[in-house]
């Protein structure tokens, strides 16, 4: 394990974890967009409580390197579905946002699969 990998999992599941925090607690900046993005409400926790598992199964893989593959993917996925979301509703400008939050995921996990 190397201490890149370490440093960039560690950042990007704190990054995911800060993100998941904030559509639970429901912080305008977060849930402005949802709206305007026609995500429903009624998925809101679950996907914060998405974002916060894969962030803690990150950090879990650290220890456990299955776990931390497996919450990568998840997490590489649901942003996926992020951008797909945002480019659906025609929000250009803002899809820089989630990948944002894609790109370190991504690169965490190619670390690990590096190192």
């Amino acid at each position: 394990m190397n201490t890149a990998f370490v440093i960039v999992t560690i950042a990007a599941a704190a990054w995911v974890g800060s993100s998941a925090i904030s559509l639970l607690r429901r912080a305008a900046f977060v849930v402005e967009p949802l709206v305007e993005y026609g995500v429903p409400e009624s998925w809101w926790t679950p996907l914060g409580l998405a974002k916060a598992a894969g962030a803690i199964g990150m950090i879990a893989g650290l220890f456990v390197p299955a776990i931390g593959v497996a919450a990568a993917i998840g997490l590489i996925l649901y942003f996926t579905g992020a951008v797909l979301t945002v480019l659906r509703a025609r929000s250009y400008r803002t899809v820089a946002f989630p990948m944002l939050y894609l790109i370190p995921v991504a690169v965490a996990l190619g670390l690990g699969a590096v190192g």
